[in-house]
């Protein structure tokens, strides 16, 4: 038995196709011929299963095997478009422009999501997406058209961070900033902005880039900047100071930043421009303030206490969970000291003598 099909052209000009269950059989000299079913109006997959069954007949066992069986995977699309969808939800594609350069550019953001590596990396996370389905990509790239393009967002940067500023924030200016820097160790050498600096990942001996974040109030991105890797964070401060106000065009706002970032310099460049900044006092800055006698130590308890002084309020409290962390300290050196004076066959008496630790208050400073 086996599946016949025969196909013929209608006088209207439309193709029949004819499917019939046959067998051959001898009759005599002669092979003949006859149908035994007329399939053509059967099920296709009714008509698979009937031809897949005669091309085993002699061994049925091979249908449970999967063998003979070729399976494809096609572009992965969901991880693409949910992504794709976030950004547009963000009004990031509105951001970047039109045309294949902005198209690069949402891929390039997209695979970073999905998938941090390099340009190369990319590249080849499209070709297992469906990246030029989703982002109506017209033809193909590679990872010299992606570094092309890095170079045209570093050109058009402060055009693409005002146009999302202006879509997420529209006429409601932020009233509260918050700034911070980090650090980017290099392997290479060629870097307009490597060099040697405080290594905040660890990695010393390598070149380094600062990058400074500039956040709203919600803490979302509105801005990032590299800076040399040899900058000192309050060097980076001004020209955030300067984005705000000339930029955003922001009046009234408070700058949040850490001791390191915000000092004398950054509080003039703040006032300069009618804002206020909340920052911590450093250990020199509270002994300085006992002396003048601003502050008391009976100021530092569990209530939160507030000091005035020319115009700068400064908010006090002792933090129960660094006096914990401090006597745990204190506990684990006097444990230390303990043992190796037994060690070295010195008496427990003068214990006391090295294990005497000064108790510094720590307290936060709110400047306007």
């Amino acid at each position: 038995m086996y599946i016949s099909r025969a196909s013929w052209s209608s006088s209207n000009g439309k193709v029949y196709q004819s499917i019939y269950l046959r067998e051959s059989y001898r009759e005599g000299p002669h092979v003949r011929k006859r149908n035994i079913a007329n399939l053509t109006h059967a099920d296709p997959q009714e008509v698979a299963a009937i031809e897949l069954a005669l091309k085993h007949k002699g061994d049925l066992a091979a249908l449970r095997s999967l063998d003979q069986v070729h399976f494809a995977q096609g572009l992965s699309l969901g991880a693409v478009w949910t992504v794709a969808e976030i950004a547009r939800r963000l009004g990031i594609p509105q951001a970047l422009g039109t045309g294949f350069p902005a198209q690069l550019a949402l891929w390039q953001i997209l695979a970073r999501v999905l998938h941090q590596g390099s340009r190369l990396s990319a590249v080849r996370l499209a070709q297992v997406h469906a990246a030029g389905d989703v982002l109506g990509l017209q033809r193909g790239f590679d990872e010299n058209d992606l570094y092309a393009n890095l170079t045209r967002l570093s050109a058009h940067q402060q055009r693409i961070e005002d146009r999302l500023f202006a879509r997420r924030r529209g006429p409601q200016k932020p009233a509260l900033f918050l700034y911070d820097v980090t650090s980017s160790y290099l392997e290479g050498e060629k870097n307009a902005y490597g060099a040697y600096g405080y290594p905040r990942d660890g990695k010393k001996g390598k070149q380094q880039i600062v990058i400074g974040l500039l956040c709203d109030e919600q803490g979302a991105p509105l801005s990032t900047e590299v800076f040399r890797g040899n900058t000192q964070d309050p060097k980076t401060f001004a020209a955030q100071v300067q984005k705000a106000s000339e930029r955003f065009g922001c009046e009234q706002v408070t700058f949040v930043g850490d001791r390191g970032m915000i000092k004398s310099g950054q509080v003039k460049d703040l006032s300069a421009a009618g804002f206020h900044y909340i920052t911590a006092i450093t250990k020199p800055q509270i002994e300085a303030l006992l002396a003048a006698g601003v502050l008391q130590m009976e100021l530092f308890a569990a209530e939160i206490c507030e000091v005035q002084q020319e115009g700068v309020r400064y908010v006090l409290r002792r933090n129960p969970l660094r006096a914990e962390q401090l006597a745990a300290t204190r506990a684990d050196k006097r444990e230390l000291s303990v043992g190796l004076r037994r060690s070295v066959g010195l008496g427990g008496e003068s214990e006391a003598v090295a294990l005497g630790h000064p108790i510094m208050p720590v307290g936060d400073g709110l400047g306007s």
